[in-house]
């Protein structure tokens, strides 16, 4: 397998779950806004020139949630998510998607206002707005997390998706200060070796 990756993206996502699940995997790297992800070459793999993609064989993805759900049924062996019939998976589902539907997307206001635009194309409304969403999405986690060390039973690649996505809300700049479980969740996944070693890379 094949990783298109570059550091503080979604990338990590799926570096980390390979890691979890051991499995071997080639790296790709690029930096973040490198040129070459906009080359005709790369676009023939991710038709946006982001990242990540993986290929498997002659299988090309492209979509973080997508490339979680395949290689945990093609390569996962049962791993990190419950069965159908168990009583964790309807809300396994909910957290795994939980990321791209509703925190992502204040992040990525964020992220584009602070980095990404020039200073005199930067709007501060738009950030101030973003982070208070970002606490109201994390505040839903957070009761979660009142009585559950993870997002459904045991770890499960729900906290790879939704805990990656609540690490960039608090590098965003969300407010946690009444969000007490919050740090704790946060600490429990960055201690994880296989998310140590896909930070590394």
């Amino acid at each position: 397998m094949k990783l298109y990756f570059a550091p503080h993206t979604r990338a990590l996502r799926i570096a980390w779950l390979l890691e979890e699940l051991g499995l071997p995997y080639t790296l790709e790297r690029f930096a973040l806004g490198d040129p070459a992800m906009r080359d005709p070459r790369y676009r023939a793999v991710h038709p946006m020139g982001r990242v990540p993609a993986l290929e498997d064989g002659d299988v090309t993805l492209f979509e973080s949630g997508a490339i979680v759900q395949y290689l945990l049924a093609r390569h996962g062996n049962g791993r990190l998510h419950p069965a159908a019939d168990a009583p964790e998976f309807p809300a396994y589902l909910q957290w795994l998607h939980y990321a791209e539907g509703m925190i992502m997307p204040h992040v990525n206001i964020v992220t584009v206002e602070t980095i990404l635009l020039p200073p005199d194309r930067r709007n501060e409304v738009n950030v101030k707005r973003a982070r208070k969403l970002l606490t109201q999405m994390l505040g839903a986690v957070n009761d979660r997390l009142t009585d559950h060390d993870y997002l459904a039973g045991d770890f499960t690649a729900a906290d790879i998706m939704t805990g990656h996505a609540v690490i960039g809300a608090v590098r965003s700049g969300a407010d946690v200060s009444d969000l007490p479980h919050i740090q704790p969740y946060i600490d429990r996944l960055t201690a994880r070796p296989a998310l140590e070693r896909a930070l590394a890379l």
